[in-house]
């Protein structure tokens, strides 16, 4: 690949004909392959991804798991770690979406913002802790500090401090 800058032990290791990646930390992209335009900051930042394009990863083990999951935001620990294939996703907080593994449109601003989502598409939560529980339930809309919080259904919206907390 061409234009790549990899800063730190194994950062961009496995690189083969991917272009315009940044790499900075210990395993920060190194079984990238062919992915294109990725951006890794930190330890084991995107250590899964092979073949994702336009992904960034900020934090220790953001987007961990991510193998073809494209167009994805991770800022924090863990945020989106386990994500595999999902795309177009925002986490930006402590294991904001840290479950989150095929789902895709989704966004997580806050610690542990929908934190247990694995596969529901769709969903917002801005705020600690907001649709924590969520697993599978899509197109639910939370803002504030554990709103929706044991939320397991879809096309929900919650606005306030642990509104429809339960």
């Amino acid at each position: 690949g061409a234009t790549n800058v990899a800063v730190g032990y194994s950062a961009l290791l496995s690189n083969t004909t991917g272009n315009s990646n940044t790499a900075v930390g210990g395993n920060a992209l190194d079984a990238n392959t062919t992915g294109a335009g990725v951006t890794a900051v930190g330890f084991d930042a995107l250590g899964a991804n092979t073949t994702a394009f336009f992904s960034t990863g900020i934090g220790y083990q953001a987007l961990l798991l991510n193998t073809s999951g494209t167009n994805n935001t991770a800022v924090g620990a863990f945020a989106l770690d386990a994500n595999t294939t999902g795309g177009s996703g925002v986490a930006v907080g402590y294991e904001a979406l840290s479950s989150n593994t095929t789902a895709s449109g989704n966004v997580g601003i806050g610690s542990e913002a929908l934190k247990n989502n694995t596969t529901g598409n769709g969903n917002t939560a801005v705020g600690q802790n907001c649709l924590k529980a969520n697993v599978t339930g899509a197109f639910n809309t939370g803002l504030g500090s554990g709103c929706l919080f044991a939320n397991t259904a879809s096309n929900n919206t919650a606005v306030g401090y642990d509104s429809l907390i339960s």
